[in-house]
């Protein structure tokens, strides 16, 4: 009965470590984090990896925020009879509480985590088309008062490219070390109630009962 592990191409790495760290025996299958760029193609491309994995798994768990799916995910989710980590999106999942309270503070926080500060170019600046259409830029972020870095690991060159980044965007940036935080939490709290319904299974097979 081996359990899946449906994730977000944005969370891929931070959720091979924690697997790896606790030892759990998953088996892990990402999704493009391009998807966000595109938020109507995530709960298909969710819901393909739902079906590759069912016959190989008896449970599964999608690692998502919702991420401008518009419910659509939860939809798809709902139909398979498969559970989602309770999240909006991947900010909340490392930062928890803190994520709403920098928002009360400062509505117009521009979020990074680890994942954004190493794909910034390649995913906003490309991305959005402002190495094209630098002029742009002014527009798409004319909201945002200030960067704040959800770092999951704290290392040097990640801190120098977070802070390049906020003065690309000419805004002032704040660093809050959060580690894998809720991220971390909620995989265990879900992994243990696998292993209680594991046990439970097991128990009533040797008793001839049946779940």
């Amino acid at each position: 009965m081996k359990t899946g592990l449906i994730v977000c191409g944005a969370l891929g790495r931070e959720v091979k470590d924690i697997v790896q760290a606790h030892g759990w025996d998953v088996r892990v299958i990402g999704v493009s984090p391009e998807d966000h760029m595109y938020p109507l193609r995530i709960a298909p491309d969710v819901e393909k990896r739902i079906r590759a994995l069912t016959p190989e798994c008896k449970r599964l768990l999608v690692v998502f925020g919702d991420c401008g799916s518009q419910g659509t995910l939860d939809n798809v989710l709902q139909k398979h009879g498969v559970e989602r980590l309770p999240s909006p999106n991947c900010y909340e999942m490392y930062a928890g509480k803190l994520y709403y309270d920098l928002l009360d503070e400062v509505r117009g926080t521009f979020f990074l985590t680890d994942f954004l500060v190493r794909t910034f170019h390649r995913a906003v600046v490309r991305g959005l088309g402002l190495d094209r259409f630098p002029q742009l830029k002014r527009e798409f972020f004319h909201n945002c008062k200030r960067v704040a870095y959800l770092a999951q690991k704290d290392e040097p060159e990640l801190r120098r490219e977070a802070r390049s980044i906020a003065d690309y965007l000419e805004l002032p940036l704040a660093i809050h070390v959060t580690g894998y935080g809720a991220l971390e939490k909620r995989l265990e709290d879900w992994m243990r109630g696998e292993s209680a319904r594991r046990t439970q299974f097991n128990r009533n097979a040797r008793s001839g009962l049946s779940l």
